[in-house]
């Protein structure tokens, strides 16, 4: 296999009736990188993904994940890929371990036992493994997903909104996450129509606008499109969510 890009589109269509969602979309995602598709609701980002995961059938265009062609080769497609929805996708009458310990035997895996403690470990969750994910913060089952979502070492991973509900500390847990998979060689393409996630994050941002990737590129490449900032000397305010993270954290140490 020759090191193509991780995924690549070109020309995707794809219509529901008379309602043309994807009219034409180019993509591709480097491997080891995060590449952010940026849009808002109904610009078309979920049915890129579930095109790239084999879970619906493009009308026009092409589509290859990691080497393999969606259509064509979904199967070796879908060994490939983890897709990671809008929400935790755990069982929550089951422990965080034993929800490892299911994928892995679904997965035909030798040593289910080891590579759910090795998860929660990666992901510092050893100390809830016991609890029932029912009784885990929303930060918790969110990275108990993204956990599920690796196992067997899938090389691309689709997080598809995955800080949806979330508040300001679990969203940072995530993110962390993120970032540390991508460090590890993980692809990852993250939908999202949170600006500041995408900022955050992505190696690359792509913009999603009625059904067409209007602009791909770095965040630096992403500002040269506007005029060049006019230098104005402002007392910065902190914002929200700072506030909120400070304030925690102050009552958290104070705590006994």
């Amino acid at each position: 296999m020759t090191q193509e890009a991780a995924i690549r589109v070109r020309g995707l269509e794809k219509s529901f009736g008379d309602l043309h969602v994807l009219r034409g979309v180019d993509l591709d995602v480097e491997r080891g990188s995060i590449l952010a598709l940026l849009g808002s609701n109904g610009a078309g980002k979920t049915t890129v993904v579930r095109i790239l995961s084999t879970l619906l059938d493009a009308d026009d265009g092409a589509a290859r994940v990691n080497g393999y062609d969606v259509r064509t080769e979904a199967a070796q497609v879908r060994e490939s890929i983890s897709l990671t929805g809008q929400f935790a996708a755990v069982d929550e009458i089951l422990t965080g371990r034993e929800n490892l310990v299911l994928v892995a035997r679904l997965r035909h895996l030798d040593d289910p036992g080891r590579i759910a403690e090795d998860l929660l470990a990666r992901f510092d969750l050893t100390d809830a493994g016991a609890r029932r994910a029912g009784t885990y913060s929303g930060g918790m089952r969110r990275r108990l997903d993204i956990a599920m979502s690796l196992i067997g070492s899938p090389p691309v991973i689709v997080l598809d909104e995955p800080t949806t509900g979330l508040d300001p500390e679990a969203r940072l847990e995530v993110w962390q996450t993120v970032q540390q998979l991508a460090s590890g060689g993980t692809t990852v393409l993250l939908t999202t129509q949170m600006l500041d996630e995408a900022e955050h994050l992505a190696d690359r941002i792509a913009i999603l606008h009625e059904g067409r990737i209007i602009v791909n590129g770095t965040l630096d490449e992403l500002k040269r499109l506007l005029p060049p900032a006019e230098i104005q000397y402002v007392e910065k305010q902190p914002t929200l969510e700072e506030i909120f993270l400070a304030v925690v954290a102050e009552k958290t140490e104070v705590q006994p």
